[in-house]
């Protein structure tokens, strides 16, 4: 089983996208006991006592209108012993990847990657908390995910799915 972790500021928008994305696709295609997807945040600011905060209301808009309920997500926390739980941790962008290397100690098994690098266009995800464009941000998630779920079904067991 492939264990992904998802990972952005604060938990709310890109990063459970791609939780709730990937989860789609390996579903749709068959393959959901495969894998292990979550999604988590660098920071605790979406984070109030004992729940976080649910998806913010515009990404929330924009996957129920591609068919993704995001009803039962909130906000968690990114720790340190994910980075030993997890076979790829994603982040969105740069200062994520930082972050998530200050989180996790390091990263000596090189399990830290930004979404964008599995496709032909590497680059940060857009970030609709300050672009508001939460569509250009559901597009970049779509194609992330796709490339990283390509990458994956050719990197294991030679191009015949995921172990």
């Amino acid at each position: 089983m492939l264990r992904i972790l998802f990972v952005c500021h604060g938990n709310i928008c890109r990063s459970p996208a791609c939780e709730l994305v990937l989860k789609k696709m390996v579903k749709d295609r068959g393959m959901e006991d495969r894998f292990e997807i979550a999604s988590a945040a660098t920071t605790t600011e979406e984070i109030r006592g004992n729940q976080g905060n649910p998806v913010y209301p515009p990404m929330r808009k924009v996957l129920l209108s591609h068919g993704i309920d995001p009803s039962e997500k909130y906000a968690t926390l990114m720790t340190r012993t994910d980075y030993r739980k997890y076979d790829y941790l994603i982040g969105m962008d740069d200062e994520n990847i930082y972050d998530m290397r200050d989180i996790a100690g390091g990263d000596p098994d090189h399990k830290i990657v930004k979404l964008l690098d599995f496709t032909d266009h590497p680059r940060d995800v857009s970030d609709p908390w300050y672009t508001r464009n939460f569509n250009k941000a559901f597009e970049d998630v779509v194609n992330g995910c796709a490339g990283l779920l390509n990458f994956l079904q050719n990197h294991y067991e030679g191009g015949n799915g995921c172990k």
